[in-house]
């Protein structure tokens, strides 16, 4: 049993000093100052404070009190500049407390730094009143405490109207009103005031002069609205720049997106002579794990360990992140010793090994199991270790662990925190709970756009286009205003059921908004036609991109290479290298898929051997399963075993699968039954491996194997996806299982597709009973093939639709033999082309041919 205890919230400290009263003493008596055991007391105070030891130091300060010993407003300051500087805010209320029971008034000096110690602890309010209180002794200092509080503490409008006061109030501002007035206008809405500051300080030339003010500048152009153009002009132009401008420099690269200029600017600082710290090399090993540079993480790491910083827990979590992401296998090996060796765990470091482990499915259970021992070590997870958990829950498809997890986020009060809800959505719209899914988003108190956007994915995903954009009409409705990534949010999901009609209508509203220019939007576009079937609208919007990266070439790629047109997309591979842009790993799938789709041995070798030889790219799993496939689906099933045994790692069950289908299409039932035992032992509780394998028993005629491998599926409780295909037609997604008598025009359908076999058998159509994997008479097999999904979607398509539009059909398994030959003749008796899209690639029919050349 899991025992989560919450600590209990920190007891207030005694409140603010009363009205300030004139007649207390400012200085204390002169007997006292001349008393040696004042000064020996004194001296004691001050050393205890300034080395940190703050309660041995207000110890020291009772023990004078109560000698009649009245200490000075000097040592009172001393101790809150202390609390401050130590972070130790509830022993600094401690002291004003003291201060309040004295017979001395504050000076401006004590008064000062109370704001400050309020400021950082948050607490506004009581820093607002001691500010107030002040009346005609506030000066410069009060003023700029003042107006960082409010910054601080995300009150940029108070922070204004307060530096607007001081200048009314006859202050002239120094280096830190200008710095904490720049803070409050990082900031979309405040930009424009930030210019007007800018001005002002060229004015008084307090730019050439501190270090502050220029780091202040770079943040407001950089965070406030996105213009890396001006901080990187005030960059270059401050005079005398220390670690810090260049560690800020770097952070907000790396945290903008703008990766490889960090990096960039990093090795300039180096050769500069700067010292990076570890704030430096935190976002530099974070840029490299977006960029996926293993190999220069690596060299981080090892000048993390030359500056002594192995063992800092914030620079640890990045490269835990780092070799998670980077692992050229998914392998968290490295992660888990980088881990290992942090000293002291806190909640960032548990939850960033959580987080490595919860991306790839291989390490989710691994990232529960963290979990476990995070709680038993008594680390109180945080809202971002929950949001991770839930994607670990996800790739598991465990949503009952899930469950329970969220039974500790309830007893965490953190149920109502925007990234828990979210991610608690996804897991059950992975898991194919969109009731729950639903629920969950509706009982979300604060919604934002990742939140509608999370559902709506759901949804598509889910096969409810209705829904998903019936939610997306909603955010229309709260007036929030949509971001080029909601619009890619809707885009991929309209593309995963090949709503294209909605992705049109999303297209239009993209442009209306003024995203046409934006690349990423441009290229989610041309992934979002290619996936719908229209492959000349997604080189349409293709040839009008300004700018081509490799996210752009990559997608055009694997569109042509998913539509059948191998040779078109080889072509486009080889003109984006001639362009000067570098492939990545993706752009490797998608050429050794073309090479696969087509069986182009030869030039999938080439490929394959070029990644590392000529771009560093070590093959991964995936690049393996290309080739894997590649080689089974053109007969050569010993090559592929051979290549699997020589793998620099250990198979998957993606690989073992690619084999145990390949051993299905040519019936090599050793091998498949080798393959197949390979599946099940990596993934023992997906029916996947089991499912082939029957099939493979099933297509030789070995019914007794196909038995007993059901039995143990029952007894395992492990359940076959049903087959189905959709058809979109006006708007709205018609969507069909086997044998489905649902839908409102079933007989109309059936009736048409009796017709529309008797045609197509005139013209030399034979059922292929081979197709029909159950033990039962041939006749009732041509009836079972009557039934399958996309002949009843493609029915329907034919009595909705009229010539000469287009008719296209998804299916989420892989289509059979006789569906794709059904297929071909029904598209030449109808004189109609029919796209097709199964679970592995486009298949185009016209006039009686498919674009595959039966090569599947």
């Amino acid at each position: 049993m899991i025992n989560l205890s919450l600590p209990s919230p920190a007891n207030l400290l005694p409140p603010p000093p009363k009205t300030l009263n004139p007649s207390r003493q400012k200085t204390p008596p002169t007997q006292t100052l001349k008393n040696p055991n004042f000064e020996h007391l004194k001296t004691r105070l001050i050393h205890q404070a300034s080395v940190g030891h703050l309660r041995q130091a207000i110890s020291t300060l009772d023990l004078m009190t109560q000698q009649g010993l009245t200490p000075d407003l000097f040592t009172y300051s001393l101790l809150l500049k202390s609390s401050i500087r130590t972070r130790q805010f509830h022993l600094g209320k401690l002291v004003h407390a003291r201060l309040s029971e004295s017979q001395l008034e504050p000076d401006s000096v004590s008064l000062n730094s109370l704001i400050s110690l309020y400021s950082k602890n948050n607490d506004w309010v009581t820093a607002n009143t001691i500010f107030e209180n002040m009346g005609e002794r506030r000066d410069v200092v009060s003023w700029s405490a003042m107006i960082s509080c409010f910054s601080h503490n995300d009150m940029e409008s108070k922070a204004i109207s307060t530096f607007v006061k001081m200048l009314e109030f006859g202050e002239y501002p120094n280096q830190f009103g200008f710095a904490a007035m720049i803070r409050a206008c990082s900031n979309a809405e405040n930009a424009w005031i930030g210019d007007v500051i800018f001005g002002f300080v060229i004015k008084t030339g307090y730019f050439e002069s501190d270090v502050c003010i220029g780091c202040a500048l770079i943040e407001m152009f950089a965070k406030g609205s996105g213009d890396f153009d001006s901080a990187k002009k005030v960059f270059d132009r401050m005079p005398d720049k220390n670690s810090v401008p260049w560690t800020l420099m770097i952070t907000r690269y790396s945290q903008m997106g703008n990766r490889k200029e960090a990096v960039e600017l990093f090795i300039n600082m180096v050769e500069s002579g700067y010292m990076p710290d570890k704030f430096t090399f935190t976002s530099l090993v974070s840029a490299c794990a977006e960029l996926g540079l293993l190999s220069f993480g690596q060299q981080l790491h090892a000048q993390v360990v030359k500056y002594g910083l192995a063992f800092d827990v914030c620079v640890g979590c990045s490269l835990v992140d780092m070799y998670a992401k980077c692992a050229e296998d998914g392998s968290m090996v490295n992660s888990r010793k980088v881990f290992d060796l942090i000293p002291d765990h806190n909640v960032i470091s548990w939850t960033s090994i959580i987080t490595g482990c919860g991306q790839s499915r291989k390490h989710s259970k691994e990232a529960i199991e963290l979990y476990c021992r995070m709680i038993e070590d008594q680390v109180l997870p945080n809202h971002f270790t929950f949001s991770s958990l839930f994607k670990a829950c996800s790739n598991l498809s465990d949503p009952a662990t899930g469950e329970q997890i969220y039974a500790h986020v309830v007893k965490m009060g953190l149920a109502a925190v925007n990234c828990v809800g979210n991610a608690l959505i996804s897991m059950y719209a992975r898991s194919g709970r969109m009731e729950d899914a639903r629920k969950a988003f509706d009982i979300l108190f604060e919604k934002n756009l990742v939140s509608y956007s999370t559902i709506v994915d759901g949804c598509t995903k889910n096969i409810d286009s209705n829904e998903a954009f019936g939610v997306f009409h909603q955010i229309e409705d709260t007036g929030f205003v949509l971001d080029s990534f909601t619009f890619a949010s809707l885009l991929s999901g309209a593309a995963s059921i090949g709503a294209v009609a909605k992705g049109e209508q999303i297209h239009a509203r993209l442009l209306k908004a003024g995203f046409e220019s934006n690349q990423h939007i441009a290229n989610t576009l041309v992934s979002m036609y290619s996936r719908c079937g229209n492959m000349e609208a997604a080189l349409r919007v293709y040839s009008k991109m300004e700018r081509l990266n490799v996210v752009s070439w990559t997608s055009i790629i694997t569109g042509l290479a998913k539509h059948g047109f191998a040779t078109r997309a080889l072509e486009m591979f080889q003109e984006m290298l001639n362009a000067g842009i570098k492939p990545n790993e993706v752009t490797y799938i998608a050429v050794l898929s073309a090479c696969s789709y087509v069986g182009m041995i030869d030039e999938g070798w080439k490929h394959f051997n070029s990644m590392y030889k000529e771009y560093g790219i070590s093959p991964r799993m995936e690049h393996y399963a290309c080739m894997v496939d590649l080689l089974g689906r053109s007969g050569f099933l010993e090559e592929a075993m051979q290549l699997i045994n020589s793998m620099p790692f250990e198979a998957d069950a993606l690989v073992w699968r690619t084999l145990l289908g390949a051993c299905r299409v040519h019936g090599n039932i050793a091998l498949g039954k080798q393959a197949a035992e390979m599946v099940i032992e990596k993934e023992p509780n997906d029916s996947a491996g089991y499912i082939l394998l029957s099939n493979l028993y099933a297509s030789v005629g070995q019914w007794n194997e196909v038995a007993e491998i059901r039995k143990t599926m029952k007894k395992k409780n492990l359940g076959k996806e049903v087959g189905s295909s959709w058809i979109e037609i006006e708007n709205t997604v018609h969507k069909f299982h086997v044998g489905d008598t649902s839908h409102p025009q079933a007989e109309e359908i059936y009736k048409e597709l009796d017709q529309l076999v008797t045609e197509i058998k005139e013209v030399g159509y034979v059922p292929d009973t081979s197709s029909v994997l159950q033990d039962v008479e041939d006749e009732q097999k041509e009836e079972f093939l009557l039934q399958h999904s996309e002949k009843i979607a493609v029915t329907f398509g034919l009595i909705n639709t009229s010539k000469p539009k287009r008719i296209t059909v998804f299916k989420n398994l892989r289509v059979c033999g006789d569906c794709h030959n059904a297929m071909k003749y029904i598209s030449m008796v109808k004189e109609r082309e029919i796209v097709l899209r199964d679970s592995n690639r486009f298949h185009h029919f016209k006039n009686g041919i498919c674009s595959c050349n039966d090569y599947w």
